[in-house]
């Protein structure tokens, strides 16, 4: 269990996910630029947010919900969460995640989205099955279940996060696809840095290879 000072963004799983380099600026090194997508998305869930609560028929609509774990120290907040009733049952959180671009490739939406359940498990004491993430490009919902694999890739990924913030250390860069619409991406320079990366440690390996050699002064 994490103390109420260890706990991490539930939405720098997200960072992590994407590109662990991007997420250490952030985090570790308190970095941060907006571009327009960044903008985008910031207005987008302001938006959500001052939309309040509501009601539709057999589900109640909570906005802007504060989130918390303690088992695996994050905190942060949902876009939505709708509660859902079936019957004379129990209220049943599904809780809904809101982006402006296109579905990724990878888990990294999913497992921002599977973390907030298990928030609101921790929370609530009752089971959440499954969510949505809302993509603003297509302007439609992707259904999420919460199975056991992307629930253990959630676990994992927060224990990760846990782990780079407390070691300080920022990874070099990928410099690929990824970080042609980064917002940092002036400030990670992976071109430049990781020219210097690759020319060092050929140096290095260098000298493993022919350590009787005289080096240039």
């Amino acid at each position: 269990m994490y103390s109420e000072d260890d706990l991490l963004p539930i939405s720098a799983l997200q960072h992590l996910l994407f590109c662990e380099r991007q997420c250490a600026l952030i985090h570790i090194e308190q970095v941060w630029d907006e571009n327009r997508f960044t903008a985008e998305g910031r207005v987008m869930h302001e938006r959500v947010h001052e939309e309040g609560a509501a009601s539709r028929g057999g589900v109640r609509i909570e906005r802007g919900v504060a989130l918390r774990s303690l088992r695996l120290g994050l905190t942060g907040k949902a876009d939505t969460v709708e509660f859902h009733r079936a019957g004379e049952g129990p209220w049943r959180p599904y809780p809904v995640e809101y982006k402006r671009g296109k579905p990724k490739p990878d888990d990294s939406d999913k497992v921002q989205l599977c973390a907030q359940a298990l928030c609101l498990e921790e929370m609530l004491g009752v089971e959440v099955p499954a969510g949505a993430v809302f993509y603003g490009q297509p302007r439609r919902r992707l259904d999420v279940a919460f199975g056991e694999k992307l629930r253990k890739t959630t676990e994992a990924a927060a224990l990760k996060l846990h782990e780079m913030i407390a070691g300080g250390v920022t990874p070099p860069p990928c410099n690929d696809k990824r970080c042609r619409n980064c917002s940092l991406l002036d400030r990670c320079l992976p071109r430049a840095v990781r020219h210097s990366v690759d020319r060092y440690m050929g140096r290095v390996l260098a000298d493993a290879e022919h350590p009787d050699e005289e080096k240039p002064q």
